[in-house]
This record gives C-alpha cells, structure tokens and sequence, in this order.
C-alpha cells in the first residue's frame, strides 16, 4: 500500500491509568477493583424512546446503558462503543481477497527487490536497503510462496532478494469487494497494475481466477470479473457526501494476508489531498489499516461502502491511526465507466492553474485571503481558449459551484460532461466576468517538449544592460542569454542573472536564468518596464508585486513584496 510522506514525529500515546485523578490512584486495590467492574460491566436494561434513537444505526447493537437519560441523578456520564457484529457478519461475504502476479523482471541493482506493498521506496533512497533488510528479519532468511505466509510480509519474494534467484514472478496481495452477484470486483489499481496473473479467494475459501475488466491510474481504482457456479453477496454503494467527521466507519480486509479483518473507528477528516494524483479527495480514518487492505471497503454504520482503502500515513509501514480512502463520490462514476466500456473518459478544459495565495490575492486586488484558480497558461486550440481564457484570468467557479481551492478545479472539470456548456466566472483585470465553455475530451497523448540547440562559436552571455530591483538583478534578453541559459526564443522578458540570498526572490525560489515574463499582468522587455510597474503598484497602496516567471518553459505565478525583504512573519 502506498505512502504518504511520514511526519516527523508522532505523540506517544498515554497508558490509561495515568489520566485517573489522584483520588481514584489513591483508593485501595478492592475498592478499586470494584469501582473499575461497575464501570465496565454496565447492566443492559430496558429502555425507553431516547435509547430506541441509540439503535436506529443498522448494523450497530442498541447500547441502553450508553444513554445518559438511563443514568441516576449526579452520576457522572459512561459511554460504550456500538457492536459492529451485524454489520460484519452480513458483509464479510463480500470481501475477497486478491493476489497477483506479476511477470518476471530482472534483478535490481545492488540484489535488490520489490518492497512489500506500501513500503516503496524512491530507487536508490537510503531507506530501499533498510526496508529490505527489515522484510529479510521478519521473513526469519527464508521465503514462503503461499499467500500471507510471512508475518509482516506479503507472503512473497521479490526477485534478486535472499533465497529466490532473480527473474522469477512477484506476488502482491490486496484486498477488493464484489459490487454485483455476477462477479464483479473493485480494488486499487496498484494492487493489479502489470499483473501476469489474478486470483480472487472469497471469505469461504473458494479461489477464482480473475480477469481485469478496467483500471484508472489517476484514481488507483481497478475493476475486475470472476466467474461463479453459484451468486456472490454484493455490497451496496453508500454516499460519502453524508458521512460527516467523527462518524463511526468500519473497514474489513485482507491485512497481511489475514483475511476478513474487522477493524473500527472514525470519519477522521474530509478532502485530504496526499499528493497521489490530481483527482485527491481522500477521506481519513483511524480505523486500523494495514498492508494487504489495499483496495478493501470502508463502510458507514448502515453497512454501505463510502470509501476505498488505499493508502496509509506511516514511518514504520504498520497502522498508526491514519489511513486514506477513496471516497464513493469519486470512486463510483469512474467504476460505471469501467464496468460500462473499460476505460474513462473526462472532462477537459485547456489550462495550467495555480494555488492563489494571499500575496498573489492582494497583488492582483482581490478582496479575501484568496481562493479560486490562477491561469498561468492556456493550452492552444483548447476548450478554453475558445471561451476566450487568458493567461492571469482567475477561475472563481465552474458549473456554477464556488471554486474555494485551485485543487478542486480538475475534480469539476474532470466529472462533467463531455460536451456540456457550463459557465465559467473568473475574475480578470480587477473585475469579476463569466464566460461559457463548452466541455472537451482529456487525452492521454505524450507531450511534445521542444529541445533547441546550437552549432558553431559560443556567443558572449555578457548583458549589455541590467539592473537590480526587488533582490534581482535582470537584464534583457540576449541571444547570448537565450544560449546560456537554454532559453527558448518563444520566451520574452527579462533573465534573471543574480539573486540576492537575503531577498524575498531567493526565498520564493526564483533562480539564475529564471524569466520574469510580466510584471503586474503586463509584459516587461526592459528594467525600466518593471521600474514602471513598481512604481505604479506602491501608488496603488499594493505590498506586493505579482510576477509571471518561466522556467524551462513552464509558467507560474510569484508574488514578491515591493521591499523585496523576506517575509518575518514565518516561524
């Protein structure tokens, strides 16, 4: 199962005896013992129509005695947790477990092989030889082919690890739930991607092997079909939408090869993006998953999927109270696409975007601490560019829904219509407009980079004029400065030819041969056009003067203070 990046550091947990008051440390052992039964051992009696709205959650046990109406006078509030036994026992049916096999690959460099799921490593990290030397302990030098056979592994070897030669098949395990009695499963991609092989083992024991009907990388969601003599249990999509934080959700998987596993906890947060792909929108829950759950169900207390367990937030690969699920907002619709015709079609709009920060809000005169999408280039022949998008314009909303973070953009935009005219509002020039975009297809096609170069003798990269301004020293562009800093002659502006390491600039990132294309939305070519431009933006009472900056031919947007100082207020 994948990662995302490990904190530095995580709190300890307490142990339980240490938050009792002292009054209660202090109370002999029998009393002690006693006063500990009588809160754990709660009577189960009947009770009255504020219990009955205890148990209206299907698939939890009633609690009486968690109802504080049920309670005597002064005595202090007890809370038992629900069960989750009818929830488990109706849907453990419908998890299997999943191996696959991928084709043989040649050994590693250094006899190194694949990590067990959800420890990958960058190749040749420091941690890729830690992590294999812990998988070869746990696997005590030996190696077992049987699904989960290893504590702590996924049962199976890489190839060039410790007692299986190289170029042999890799196994990985993961978990999936039948959505429909034909036979039809959903899991992670990841737990199948360049799979030989597929074999599905539902809860009884039965093995099946399995095909791949469809998969979508930029989900990490797969769909795969078995075939059965007999109906398989299904599970019901629930909505993730009506899941709110700090709701009881139970998952059931296949950790470590351990089948059926029960574990609960709660909705702990919403919208997580963990950096896996553009489309994040990730819930979080305390419920404990592990390696091998991948690709497993996340069910609300009624028994409904409303999420897809895929990865986990861990410096040692074990569960540690954060896990991530797909919710079944996003899952869904791209699962119909697959089931439907194999494969997924989104929606396209023709734009780069960036985050718009508070410095870029106040440089361009937007009322707020920001929000929305910043354009800082538009595709040519692109949906966008026919509604006539520009480079600067700030997205504020699609479709008629408010855009609060540029990451939201791609999730709209990608789950609408193909072909459908929505409206677009975005904020230009310092005035809000709307304009229609008619909805394009996304295309997987390769771009094409643009690589120049040169014959014949060196042209001097000298400036004939530059100037310092805002920790910058710029200067026109030259074709001398085109060749030195490979810039492309379809870029103008002015080339940054030094940075002072105590500026804002530095701190921000800008670097030598860093393009400064347009200086408060307007092109510069010389230092006196970017004079011009900070003199006008202190008239305006602005703090900072927002720059369009390329980069290899990549475009992005820096707001940098007019003092040019590094911002204090960090830290």
């Amino acid at each position: 199962m994948p990662h995302a990046p490990a904190p530095r550091s995580f709190p300890t947990s307490r142990p339980v005896f240490g938050g009792l008051p002292a009054v209660i440390r202090g109370l002999p052992a029998a009393a002690l013992c006693a006063l500990l039964s009588g809160a754990v051992l709660l009577p189960v009696l009947p009770s009255g129509p504020a219990a009955a709205q205890d148990a209206a959650a299907p698939g939890m046990a009633a609690n009486p005695a968690a109802n504080p109406a049920n309670a005597p006078p002064n005595a202090s509030r007890s809370y038992s947790p629900p069960s989750f036994r009818d929830l488990a026992r109706t849907q453990v049916d419908t998890v299997v477990n999943i191996s696959s096999t991928q084709a043989p690959q040649g050994a590693t460099p250094g006899g190194g092989g694949r990590l067990p799921e959800g420890m990958d490593v960058p190749p040749g990290s420091p941690l890729e030889e830690f992590f294999r030397e812990f998988r070869n302990r746990q696997r005590g030098g030996t190696q077992n082919d049987a699904p989960g056979g290893a504590p702590g592994g996924d049962g199976s070897a890489g190839p060039g690890e410790p007692g299986r030669p190289g170029g042999l098949p890799s196994m990985a395990l993961g978990s999936g739930f039948i959505i429909d009695s034909a036979g039809l499963i959903v899991t992670n991609n990841h737990v199948v991607a360049d799979a030989a092989e597929i074999s599905v083992t539902l809860h009884d024991g039965t093995r099946l092997p399995a095909r791949l009907v469809g998969s979508d990388t930029p989900t990490d969601l797969a769909l795969l079909k078995v075939e059965s003599d007999k109906p398989l249990s299904a599970a019901r999509w629930g909505d993730s939408e009506s899941v709110e934080v700090g709701d009881w959700v139970v998952a059931i998987g296949n950790p470590f090869g351990l089948g059926g596993s029960v574990t609960a906890g709660i909705l702990s947060a919403r919208a997580r993006d963990i950096q896996q792909g553009p489309y994040d929108e990730y819930l979080q829950t305390d419920a404990a998953i592990n390696r091998g759950n991948s690709g497993g169900p996340l069910y609300d207390a009624g028994g409904a999927v409303i999420g897809i367990n895929t990865a986990i937030y861990s410096p040692t690969g074990g569960s540690v109270g954060i896990g991530f699920a797909i919710p079944s907002s996003l899952a869904k619709p791209i699962i119909d696409q697959l089931k439907d015709g194999g494969k997924v079609r989104r929606g396209w709009l023709g734009v780069q975007v960036q985050r718009v920060t508070p410095d870029i809000a106040e440089s361009l005169g937007i009322d707020g601490a920001g929000g929305g999408a910043l354009v800082t280039s538009v595709s040519p022949d692109s949906p966008a560019a026919a509604a006539g998008l520009r480079q600067g314009d700030v997205i504020t909303g699609f479709a008629g829904k408010p855009l609060e973070q540029m990451r939201e953009l791609p999730r709209m935009v990608a789950s609408t219509e193909i072909g459908r005219d929505v409206p677009l509002t975005l904020f230009r020039a310092g005035k809000p407009q709307t304009v229609q975009v008619t909805v394009g297809e996304l295309r997987n096609e390769p771009q094409q980079l643009a690589l120049s170069g040169s014959t014949g003798a060196p042209r001097t990269a000298e400036p004939e004029e530059s100037r310092s301004a805002l920790g910058l020293k710029l200067a026109p562009l030259t074709p001398g400065l085109r060749e030195t800093f490979s810039i492309d002659e379809g870029i103008d502006g002015l080339v940054v030819t030094e940075v002072d390491r105590d500026s804002a600039a530095s701190e921000r990132g800008l670097d030598l041969g860093d393009v400064i294309v347009e200086a408060g939305q307007e092109p510069v070519a010389t230092p006196a056009d970017l004079d011009i431009r900070i003199a006008r933006a202190k008239e305006q009472g602005r703090k900072t003067l927002l720059m369009l900056v390329s980069r290899g031919g990549d475009l992005r947007y820096v707001p940098l203070p007019l003092d040019g100082r590094k911002d204090d207020r960090k830290g």
